[in-house]
């Protein structure tokens, strides 16, 4: 039972509620013999039944003084869903438009538009827990892993916030498994990065990033927002440019994403139709059977109690108001009487009063 009393001293005030079964509900009043009137089980029902409501309101009153409520619980759910931490670019090219251009009212921000379509995304996966995390010089925690949608949705709205010049993506990946490695629930895992460019990867970090990898895999997504005129992430090096990392290093982070063995997509999108169109991929491919935990929380039955007691208590009321005073009948039936033999008696006296006269 997850019952509770948040003033569990009323318990010793229990027994009041034997008073009403112990003493009479309704007024007690003499009747003549009753012997030859058969049993009414009506009658004896509704006696049983104010007694009942009695003990019942005593009890309401008790438990809604005490403070009755359902404790909270943790309960284990079975759904469809992962764990996701959203790694969000925050250079200051994600400022502007995909045309390269400085945001106005007409034309959205990439990190704008980026923002309302992953609100969207998070607000229909009901069984996702989601963790944030963004970079640019730096990688900044913003959000551990978490259930309470709310608090994720306020960190996404942070990344409309000026960002810095440079883009450290291999830090930011770092502080994302670091966040998955600090969950242990079982459950199917996710990065998604947005980002609209990348740098060179140091080698002492791409080997640290392998090793936390093979510690805890993960599936893996990009969503590359890509401005007009920067080179894609697929496209092989043009004529005269060098195939390195210095040179092209959208591409090289995908040669390198796609080295980790673990599952991966890149996404790469040119307009806010495109990103649409990844994230609801994304959402397709998140759907992995997943536990959690539920938080339910405390419930107070106090007001419950009350109404329960108020109910009862006007139901006495209104069986006091509905009885019969049989006594009052009874005196005043006597007292008729009375006046009639006295009458009869006078009358009596005067009549034997005029025939002495007579005689």
């Amino acid at each position: 039972m997850n019952l509770a009393l948040t003033y569990p001293w009323v318990l010793a005030l229990i027994p009041l509620a034997l008073l009403p079964l112990t003493f009479a509900i309704q007024r007690r009043q003499g009747y003549p013999s009753l012997a030859g009137v058969e049993p009414d089980g009506l009658s004896r029902a509704v006696d049983i039944g104010l007694h009942l409501l009695g003990a019942l309101a005593i009890l309401s009153l008790l438990a809604a003084i005490g403070g009755l409520h359902l404790k909270g619980q943790t309960v284990e759910r079975v759904g469809e869903g992962s764990h996701v931490v959203l790694l969000l670019d925050r250079s200051s090219s994600m400022d502007e438009t995909f045309a390269g251009k400085q945001a106005t009212e007409t034309e959205a921000s990439k990190s704008s538009v980026a923002r309302e379509l992953m609100r969207e995304f998070i607000n229909r996966r009901d069984h996702d827990r989601f963790g944030v995390a963004a970079f640019s010089t730096m990688a900044m925690p913003v959000l551990p892993i978490t259930s309470h949608k709310d608090a994720v949705l306020g960190a996404v709205d942070a990344i409309t916030r000026p960002g810095l010049a440079y883009t450290n993506v291999g830090q930011g990946l770092a502080l994302a498994l670091s966040m998955h490695e600090a969950d242990p629930t079982a459950a199917s895992r996710a990065i998604l990065l947005v980002s609209d460019g990348a740098a060179v990867i140091d080698r002492r970090v791409q080997e640290r990033l392998r090793e936390q990898i093979a510690k805890r895999p993960v599936n893996l997504y990009w969503l590359y927002l890509r401005t007009a005129g920067a080179p894609g992430i697929f496209d092989p090096p043009r004529e005269g440019v060098p195939d390195t990392p210095q040179a092209m290093p959208e591409r090289h982070l995908n040669l390198f994403f796609q080295s980790l063995k673990v599952p991966y997509r890149a996404f790469e999108a040119e307009n806010p139709e495109a990103i649409a169109d990844a994230i609801e991929e994304i959402d397709k491919l998140e759907r992995n059977p997943i536990r959690y935990q539920e938080r339910i929380p405390e419930i107070d039955l106090s007001d419950l109690a009350y109404g329960i007691a108020a109910g009862t208590l006007l139901l006495l009321l209104l069986a006091k108001l509905a009885e019969v005073r049989l006594e009052t009948g009874g005196a005043l039936t006597r007292s008729k009487a009375g006046s009639t033999v006295a009458a009869a008696r006078q009358a009596t006296d005067n009549e034997t009063k005029r025939l002495k006269e007579a005689a």
